[in-house]
């Protein structure tokens, strides 16, 4: 964290992820249903991370919990996740701001909607290819959670890798989407004091470009 600090400029902000190993509850790639968000296996290394983030200072901006898709064998339904996920946010540190990200398409509704506005936790919005685009769970939901927007232009790796795996330039048209995004995003902002976009190479091929074309679409309105 030192080293990225003395590395960038003033002004620079980092967000970054909390590990696999509380999200999953444990390093492998299945998820651990009798350890995620446990306080006796995760409590210690959730506290650590942040301690160690907020190293960065200024700069440090949203830790995310990016949790998995969890299927049947973890949690029947959103109900026993979320009896696990509110204490757990309520105990994390003051001071830095958090933000949760879910993979079961059907428990974006109203339970983890309200859970998350009590806690003040922003919802991930995700472009993802097997995940409802968020401008479309806006037509049926209020998304705003909290005092800031995440969002997330992760796409679809297959489609982007059966065209190019060198990532340097634009390889799928995703203007319709980005232009979704920008209405969305604008029609967010006077709600929320930062909006936080990211782009992944595998969304169209180049996220450099991706989130150029972004902004230059939520500044100049169609």
């Amino acid at each position: 964290m030192r080293g990225w600090d003395a590395k960038t400029p003033p002004g620079f902000v980092m967000a970054a992820k909390f590990p696999r190993s509380i999200v999953h509850g444990g390093e492998s790639e299945k998820p651990d249903p009798a350890r995620v968000l446990v306080p006796e296996f995760v409590a210690a290394e959730a506290h650590s991370f942040v301690e160690t983030m907020q190293l960065l200072g200024a700069k440090l901006g949203p830790l995310v919990l990016q949790f998995p898709y969890f299927n049947q064998s973890c949690f029947r339904s959103v109900e026993p996740f979320l009896e696990r996920l509110e204490p757990f946010l309520l105990a994390l540190p003051k001071g830095p701001r958090y933000a949760v990200e879910v993979r079961n398409k059907s428990w974006i509704g109203a339970p983890l909607l309200h859970l998350l506005k009590r806690t003040r936790t922003p919802l991930v919005l995700v472009d993802l290819a097997y995940m409802p685009p968020p401008w479309e769970l806006a037509l049926r939901h209020e998304l705003l959670t909290g005092d800031f927007v995440y969002a997330r232009l992760i796409g679809d790796r297959k489609a982007v890798e059966q065209r190019t795996q060198t990532f340097d330039h634009l390889v799928l048209d995703q203007s319709e989407r980005l232009e979704r995004w920008a209405e969305l995003l604008r029609r967010l902002a006077p709600d929320v004091r930062e909006t936080f976009a990211f782009a992944n190479n595998h969304y169209a091929g180049y996220a450099i470009d991706t989130i150029r074309e972004l902004i230059r679409r939520f500044e100049t309105p169609t």
